[in-house]
């Protein structure tokens, strides 16, 4: 990561101790004393996948650089209920302090990784790829997103700037499928691939004619999204295919069956619940 990445990530992690420390943890500091020091412990309360431990880490260096972090398990690794994560020993206050904010992050990281993990395990064994949406926490986005990659997903656009997708009210504003294609060949840089969104197989057969780079079949049953893949493969084979929408595990591996080749799931960052992981004082 480049240190204009690392910058970024620590003003996130400042303004989130800034939200919670406030002007003082009043409770902390009126009981506990300034040389008392304490070793705590991350432990994972259910089954889950790591991710954002790295994140935790930071949380506490921030607050104070004497603390002393050991990770204990591998990041992305899939660990058992009661599993200790990662140790942390220096002054009690301290750790007290950054306790909220770290957990915040690893238990709403570990949710994703976590669900992220259960996606790619439904579609094992098949050639598609499960992938996020710009569905993100506001100013979480590049810790979401590391969160689905941890999981074993892939990163569907960072951002606006990244990737051109025609949606309806592009489709709308322009005056429809053809002519937004067109516009948008015309005016961005052509290693930039175009993603059209489609609902119906019409839509389907202008955005093939206008020949766009990539087609997200949005909100289709599994018959019509099966029926667009043979129209898609039949015109042109090098098309890239998404399937959007209403999509979750009970149904994603038979949408993967289809033979679209990535399924796009929004619920990954908009819907993760967060995991249950504790941090416990061992000794004091």
């Amino acid at each position: 990561m480049t240190d204009n990445i690392y910058n970024q990530i620590d003003a996130v992690i400042i303004n989130a101790l800034k939200e919670d420390i406030g002007s003082g943890d009043v409770t902390t500091l009126s009981l506990i004393p300034e040389d008392n020091v304490s070793e705590a412990v991350f432990i994972s309360k259910e089954d889950l996948v790591l991710a954002g431990l790295p994140f935790a880490e930071r949380v506490f260096q921030l607050v104070d650089k004497s603390l002393k972090f050991k990770t204990l398990k591998r990041e992305g690794s899939r660990v058992r209920a009661g599993s200790v994560a990662a140790r942390i020993r220096g002054k009690t206050k301290s750790l007290l302090i950054a306790e909220r904010t770290a957990l915040n992050f690893l238990q709403r990281l570990s949710g994703i990784a976590t669900l992220t993990s259960n996606y790619v395990k439904a579609v094992k064994g098949l050639m598609v790829k499960i992938t996020d949406t710009r569905k993100t926490a506001p100013g979480l986005r590049f810790f979401d997103k590391y969160a689905v990659r941890t999981g074993g997903g892939n990163n569907h656009r960072c951002g606006l700037f990244d990737g051109v997708l025609i949606k309806d009210n592009h489709i709308a504003a322009a005056g429809g499928i053809g002519k937004a294609v067109k516009l948008a060949r015309s005016k961005v840089h052509h290693l930039l691939k175009v993603e059209v969104e489609v609902k119906n197989i019409p839509e389907l057969k202008e955005a093939l004619t206008a020949g766009a780079d990539v087609i997200m079949l949005d909100n289709m049953s599994v018959g019509m999204i099966k029926k667009a893949v043979s129209i898609i493969h039949s015109k042109d084979p090098a098309v890239i295919i998404e399937a959007s929408g209403n999509i979750n595990l009970e149904n994603v591996r038979r949408i993967a069956e289809t033979g679209v080749d990535m399924v796009s799931i929004g619920a990954l960052t908009h819907s993760a619940p967060a995991v249950d992981i504790s941090l416990e004082i061992t000794s004091a």
